[in-house]
């Protein structure tokens, strides 16, 4: 008789979903996959992490690249006014927070605040924020050109003579 593993996923396979109690979403109503834990369902039954679920997690995307330094963060749980991205010494401090309020399950209280050091080429002085109609915050801060290092060569004129005796 041949047998049929319970789970087609290895036990390594739950590092990719944490433990409710560490995300982002007090207050919100459960998942099926917050009752068991993500190695009692199959492998099919398993909704994937897409894109939108990261997206709604709280989580950050920082990119750095050679002109411009940029950090997305969704916010859509707080108001604009809610918000503060304030520059300190040589970092950026995005901080939220909304006053307990009453939902479904009962009163919800949220408070965040994320630092981010500028890297190097980042005038704290250029820093933009923006935030979109679905609730990503964007914040960018472009880099200055990097000059090259002066040249130390000089070109040698070659002044023309009589032919040279031995």
């Amino acid at each position: 008789m041949a047998r049929f593993p319970l789970s087609s996923r290895g036990w390594w396979d739950s590092f990719d979903y944490p433990a409710r109690i560490f995300d982002q979403h007090f207050g919100m109503g459960l998942r099926d996959d917050d009752l068991l834990p993500p190695t009692f369902y199959s492998g099919f039954l398993l909704r994937p992490r897409t894109r939108i679920n990261i997206d709604s997690s709280g989580l950050s995307e920082v990119k750095n690249d050679a002109d411009k330094f940029k950090v997305m963060l969704n916010v859509g749980h707080f108001k604009p006014e809610e918000i503060d991205v304030k520059t300190v010494d040589n970092c950026i401090v995005i901080h939220g927070k909304h006053e307990e309020k009453t939902d479904e399950h009962g009163f919800v209280s949220r408070e965040f605040t994320r630092r981010y050091a500028l890297p190097e080429g980042t005038d704290p002085k250029t820093v933009k924020s923006s935030l979109s109609e679905n609730g990503i915050l964007t914040i960018e801060a472009p880099k200055k050109a990097v000059e090259p290092p002066p040249s130390n060569v000089r070109v040698v004129p070659i002044k023309l003579e009589k032919p040279a005796v031995n």
